[in-house]
């Protein structure tokens, strides 16, 4: 008889792959805020890291701007890994039984910003160290929550890349984010053979719902979709937030 716990990220993935499928991302954001509700973010992020590497890396390679990002994005990519890096304790060490509620409020947050469509514009000279600051912040942030888009997604939506250029660039960005991330969850000894089994199940799941979503795609309303994500997004975030609160201060 199968583990509940498995049908549960059977469930969460599917779930994660149809929102990117439809979206091109959310994949990490959706099962990390899912699977945070049952377990801490780290055990969490162990069984999201190898779906999410693979679906970034297929993202990769589709479309013919890697190049142009690469040399855009570099600096961001850098600051992210140093960031990811410098932080390694943060999800495994004393301060982790915080990491729930950092990612509660940081889902909150992704979501009001995309529902109030906030937007800067960042002048192309500018990129590369306004790019390098902001990837320190976001790999200091996902180090200790395992979610990447805060602050990097409204700093890919300013530098003013067009929509096919931003989707294969998110998945040149997760991809170096995630990798970055692995090596942090090795040391800490959580990315193991313990993980496998529910790591196939989370990969199996993602590719699922990925091919839904984009079978889907063109059926639905993809502004629609999005903003009920974001609001499903900001609920989920609220709960975690203050449950885990709740157990942080009882």
């Amino acid at each position: 008889m199968f583990d509940p716990l498995l049908y549960l990220i059977a469930a969460v993935f599917l779930l994660a792959g149809l929102v990117k499928g439809v979206l091109g991302l959310g994949l990490p954001t959706v099962a990390m805020g899912l699977l945070a509700v049952s377990m801490p973010p780290a055990h969490a992020m162990a069984i999201v890291i190898v779906p999410a590497i693979v679906t970034n890396i297929w993202q990769t390679f589709v479309g013919p701007y890697l190049r142009d990002i690469t040399r855009r994005l570099w600096p961001l990519m850098v600051g992210t890994a140093i960031g990811i890096w410098s932080s390694a304790g943060l999800m495994t060490g004393p301060y982790a039984r915080y990491g729930t509620i950092v990612l509660g409020v940081l889902l909150v947050i992704y979501a009001v910003i995309g529902l109030s469509r906030f937007s800067f514009h960042v002048a192309r000279a500018n990129e590369r160290w306004i790019g390098g600051i902001v990837g320190l912040i976001t790999g200091v942030v996902s180090a200790a929550t395992g979610v990447q888009v805060i602050p990097s997604m409204p700093f890919m939506q300013a530098i003013g890349m067009e929509k096919d250029e931003l989707v294969q660039a998110l998945g040149v960005f997760f991809t170096v984010a995630t990798v970055a991330l692995a090596f942090n969850l090795t040391s800490a000894g959580l990315l193991n053979a313990s993980t496998t089994v529910p790591g196939a199940v989370a990969m199996v799941g993602s590719f699922t719902g990925m091919m839904i979503g984009q079978a889907v795609r063109s059926r639905l309303q993809p502004e629609a979709f999005r903003r009920w994500f974001l609001v499903a997004m900001i609920l989920l975030g609220i709960y975690l937030a203050g449950s885990a609160g709740y157990n942080v201060l009882h």
